[in-house]
């Protein structure tokens, strides 16, 4: 398993995390690959809690194209910093969305955390 920021993020801090091995479908992954996912998972909504302070987290997925996923036979899991009141008209109406931060600022602030590991 490998963490990732997301080019393209929904939030700041929007990071996932990615098996090395490709499957399509959660039911293809063993038992230990499931696990460390889960570990994985744990350790980057730490990360993000020191390095943005979220209220809470969107963690999910998109298995198929019917269901957003951009990439055949690679299954990946998203997590999303939140903070309350954090959508707006921009997202909704303008279907644009908004950040206050840079990707280079959300690596220098997760980099700055795992530096310290």
């Amino acid at each position: 398993m490998y963490v990732v920021m997301n080019r393209y993020p929904y939030t700041n801090g929007h990071l996932m995390v990615i098996p090395f091995a490709h499957a399509a479908d959660l039911e293809v992954l063993d038992d230990a690959s499931l696990l460390e996912a889960n570990v994985w998972l744990r350790a980057a909504m730490g990360w993000l809690r020191q390095a943005y302070g979220p209220q809470g987290f969107n963690i999910g997925m998109n298995l198929g194209s019917a269901a957003g996923a951009g990439v055949p036979n690679h299954l990946h899991w998203h997590i999303l910093p939140r903070w309350a009141g954090d959508t707006n008209f921009m997202t909704t109406v303008g279907e644009v969305r908004v950040h206050p931060t840079s990707l280079e600022d959300t690596y220098d602030r997760l980099h700055a955390i795992l530096s310290r590991l």
